[in-house]
């Protein structure tokens, strides 16, 4: 039976303490009488939703043949480190000699660099210009998504409020609450 432990480090230690302490954890496994198939280091990733106020992590993942009592004494040993903020262990049947899709991504990615030429022509752009662009492509994605999720009512209610002239923050809520007891009085009015 394989078992596959992914575990995450805290980001605070180093790279080269990820790997002294994986290499711990691999030596206490192989003295338990299990072996190990693979070993991947993905490299630090952002997490999903913060762990210990923390948005990053180290992360690894082992792949060992052995008895469950190894899976067992890997679970107790990371759950007792405190550099560990994660880990699952789960039993696999199939073994792929394949890297993980992350590596696989991650391996990628370093391959498709861009080449000296267009380092140089990305160089060549002035700061400004590329704020420029980036500021004119986000206010394109966020128009975009703004009219599909928007209904006719409160893009008629929006309007309304950008013309009228800037107003105190104060005001501004009272503007949005106005139209909001608009709609409920005109969907009141269609019901």
């Amino acid at each position: 039976m394989y078992y596959e432990t992914v575990f995450i480090v805290n980001p605070d230690i180093s790279q080269e303490n990820t790997e002294t302490m994986t290499n711990e954890l691999v030596d206490k496994i192989e003295k338990a009488g299990a072996r190990i198939v693979k070993r991947e280091y993905w490299g630090s990733r952002p997490l999903a939703y913060s762990i210990q106020k923390r948005n990053r992590g180290h992360y690894s993942l082992l792949v060992t043949d052995g008895a469950a009592d190894v899976s067992k004494m890997i679970d107790e040993t990371l759950r007792l480190d405190e550099r560990v903020m994660r880990f699952l262990t789960t039993s696999i049947t199939e073994l792929s000699d394949e890297p993980s899709p992350l590596l696989r991504r991650r391996v990628a990615a370093s391959e498709d660099k861009p080449t000296e030429e267009k380092a140089e022509a990305k160089s060549e752009e002035t700061p400004t210009e590329k704020a420029t662009e980036a500021e004119s492509e986000t206010k394109a994605e966020e128009k975009t998504e703004a009219k599909s999720e928007e209904a006719p009512v409160e893009k008629a209610t929006e309007a309304k409020a950008e013309a009228e002239p800037k107003k105190a923050p104060a005001k501004k809520a009272t503007v949005k609450k106005e139209a909001k007891a608009e709609e409920a009085t005109e969907e009141k009015a269609e019901d």
